[in-house]
């Protein structure tokens, strides 16, 4: 199945943030995706209120039983969302705990078996 897309232009303001949400849950609802890819490429400079916009989004798909994949997220939003604990899956990148395609695990002879 194909994920729900939905591009954020920003800045985003605060009273935006609410319609988001209703935006993303009534895309989940008519779709049926399993995740929404945001494209937040077009939100400049990120800040605490990109970061509170993402945080209700990623909320409001997760009780319509979804989830939030970020495209094209800016190097710094990276970091802004892991400074505040924050995770998210980015299209193009291996999820947690996945190599990525072509790495090949090995096994030194004579280690203990796990």
């Amino acid at each position: 199945m194909t994920p729900a897309e939905i591009v954020l232009a920003g800045p985003v303001t605060r009273d935006e943030v609410t319609g988001l949400c209703d935006d993303v849950q009534a895309l989940l609802e008519d779709t049926g995706a399993p995740v929404v890819v945001c494209d937040v490429g077009g939100l400049g400079p990120p800040g605490l209120a990109t970061v509170d916009l993402l945080a209700r989004l990623a909320l409001t798909a997760k009780r319509a039983g979804s989830g939030i994949r970020l495209r094209d997220p800016d190097p710094a939003l990276h970091s802004l969302l892991d400074l505040v604990g924050l995770r998210f899956e980015v299209e193009g990148q291996p999820e947690q705990r996945e190599p990525p395609l072509g790495v090949e695990e090995t096994v030194e002879t004579g280690d203990p078996a796990v």
